[in-house]
Protein backbone atom coordinates (compact mmCIF):
# COMPACT_ATOMS: atom_id res chain seq x y z
CA UNK A 1 0.00 0.00 0.00
CA UNK A 2 1.33 3.19 -0.80
CA UNK A 3 1.43 6.35 1.65
CA UNK A 4 -1.20 8.69 0.84
CA UNK A 5 -0.55 11.89 -0.40
CA UNK A 6 -0.76 15.45 1.12
CA UNK A 7 -4.31 15.86 0.22
CA UNK A 8 -5.13 12.73 0.16
CA UNK A 9 -4.06 12.43 4.21
CA UNK A 10 -5.78 15.42 4.54
CA UNK A 11 -9.33 14.10 3.36
CA UNK A 12 -8.88 11.18 5.24
CA UNK A 13 -7.81 12.54 8.52
CA UNK A 14 -11.13 14.35 8.26
CA UNK A 15 -12.45 11.23 7.80
CA UNK A 16 -11.13 9.30 10.69
CA UNK A 17 -11.56 11.96 13.09
CA UNK A 18 -15.26 12.47 12.35
CA UNK A 19 -15.56 8.88 11.90
CA UNK A 20 -19.05 9.53 10.23
CA UNK A 21 -20.21 10.25 6.74
CA UNK A 22 -19.31 13.22 5.50
CA UNK A 23 -19.80 15.02 1.21
CA UNK A 24 -17.23 17.04 -0.45
CA UNK A 25 -18.64 20.20 0.38
CA UNK A 26 -18.05 19.55 4.03
CA UNK A 27 -14.64 18.31 3.06
CA UNK A 28 -13.92 21.72 1.16
CA UNK A 29 -15.55 23.82 3.90
CA UNK A 30 -13.28 22.51 6.47
CA UNK A 31 -9.87 22.68 4.65
CA UNK A 32 -10.60 25.78 3.31
CA UNK A 33 -10.83 27.29 7.24
CA UNK A 34 -7.15 26.31 7.10
CA UNK A 35 -5.70 27.11 3.52
CA UNK A 36 -7.61 27.53 0.27
CA UNK A 37 -8.82 24.30 -2.28
CA UNK A 38 -10.76 24.35 -4.91
CA UNK A 39 -14.01 22.04 -4.83
CA UNK A 40 -12.99 20.22 -7.86
CA UNK A 41 -9.67 19.10 -6.69
CA UNK A 42 -11.27 17.41 -3.96
CA UNK A 43 -13.96 15.99 -5.46
CA UNK A 44 -11.27 14.68 -7.44
CA UNK A 45 -8.60 13.35 -4.83
CA UNK A 46 -11.72 11.93 -2.99
CA UNK A 47 -12.98 9.96 -6.10
CA UNK A 48 -9.52 8.38 -6.23
CA UNK A 49 -9.57 7.69 -2.74
CA UNK A 50 -12.60 5.88 -3.22
CA UNK A 51 -11.61 3.91 -6.30
CA UNK A 52 -8.28 3.01 -4.02
CA UNK A 53 -10.79 1.60 -1.66
CA UNK A 54 -10.02 4.25 1.30
CA UNK A 55 -13.51 5.39 1.49
CA UNK A 56 -16.92 3.84 0.27
CA UNK A 57 -19.67 5.91 -1.01
CA UNK A 58 -23.85 6.65 -1.05
CA UNK A 59 -26.04 8.56 -3.17
CA UNK A 60 -28.07 11.14 -1.22
CA UNK A 61 -30.32 12.22 -3.47
CA UNK A 62 -28.08 13.97 -6.17
CA UNK A 63 -24.64 14.04 -4.03
CA UNK A 64 -22.33 11.51 -2.73
CA UNK A 65 -21.61 11.11 0.63
CA UNK A 66 -18.58 9.13 1.53
CA UNK A 67 -17.30 7.40 4.69
CA UNK A 68 -13.74 5.66 5.38
CA UNK A 69 -13.39 2.04 4.31
CA UNK A 70 -11.32 1.30 7.20
CA UNK A 71 -9.19 2.93 10.65
CA UNK A 72 -6.39 5.14 10.73
CA UNK A 73 -4.96 1.96 12.49
CA UNK A 74 -6.00 -0.53 9.48
CA UNK A 75 -4.20 2.15 7.50
CA UNK A 76 -1.22 2.19 9.62
CA UNK A 77 -0.72 -1.34 9.65
CA UNK A 78 -0.69 -2.01 5.79
CA UNK A 79 2.03 0.42 5.75
CA UNK A 80 3.66 -1.28 8.33
CA UNK A 81 3.48 -4.63 6.69
CA UNK A 82 4.67 -3.09 3.36
CA UNK A 83 7.91 -2.13 5.26
CA UNK A 84 8.08 -5.60 6.19
CA UNK A 85 7.64 -6.39 2.93
CA UNK A 86 10.78 -4.63 1.67
CA UNK A 87 13.09 -6.72 3.42
CA UNK A 88 14.59 -9.88 2.44
CA UNK A 89 14.48 -10.94 6.13
CA UNK A 90 11.03 -10.18 7.50
CA UNK A 91 11.84 -11.73 11.22
CA UNK A 92 15.09 -9.53 11.16
CA UNK A 93 13.07 -6.09 10.11
CA UNK A 94 10.64 -7.01 12.93
CA UNK A 95 13.06 -7.32 15.22
CA UNK A 96 14.70 -4.47 14.50
CA UNK A 97 10.81 -2.33 14.57
CA UNK A 98 10.70 -3.98 18.35
CA UNK A 99 13.97 -2.91 19.59
CA UNK A 100 13.19 0.88 18.23
CA UNK A 101 9.68 0.49 20.50
CA UNK A 102 9.39 2.48 23.78
CA UNK A 103 8.27 1.06 26.47
CA UNK A 104 4.36 2.14 26.36
CA UNK A 105 4.85 0.63 22.63
CA UNK A 106 6.26 -2.81 23.68
CA UNK A 107 3.34 -3.08 26.46
CA UNK A 108 0.69 -2.53 24.08
CA UNK A 109 2.44 -5.10 21.43
CA UNK A 110 2.59 -7.49 24.61
CA UNK A 111 -0.60 -7.21 25.45
CA UNK A 112 -2.03 -7.49 21.63
CA UNK A 113 -0.39 -10.33 21.22
CA UNK A 114 -1.88 -11.92 24.33
CA UNK A 115 -5.08 -11.79 22.32
CA UNK A 116 -6.73 -14.42 20.54
CA UNK A 117 -5.79 -14.23 16.95
CA UNK A 118 -7.94 -16.10 13.84
CA UNK A 119 -5.88 -16.17 10.65
CA UNK A 120 -2.46 -18.23 9.82
CA UNK A 121 -1.04 -15.18 8.67
CA UNK A 122 -1.24 -13.45 11.91
CA UNK A 123 0.05 -16.51 14.26
CA UNK A 124 3.22 -16.45 12.03
CA UNK A 125 3.30 -12.34 12.46
CA UNK A 126 2.46 -13.11 16.47
CA UNK A 127 5.18 -15.55 16.70
CA UNK A 128 7.86 -13.52 15.01
CA UNK A 129 7.13 -10.97 17.28
CA UNK A 130 7.14 -12.79 20.06
CA UNK A 131 10.72 -14.16 18.94
CA UNK A 132 11.39 -10.39 18.50
CA UNK A 133 10.12 -8.97 21.86
CA UNK A 134 12.20 -11.68 23.45
CA UNK A 135 15.31 -10.05 22.36
CA UNK A 136 14.00 -6.50 23.04
CA UNK A 137 15.95 -4.97 25.92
Amino acid sequence: MRRLGELEAEIMDRFWKWNRPATVREIVDDINLLREVAYTTVTTVTTILFHKGHLTRARDGRIWVYRAAGTREAYAAALMADGLDASEDRPAALAAFVRALGESELAALREALSEPLTETSSEALSEALSEALSEAP
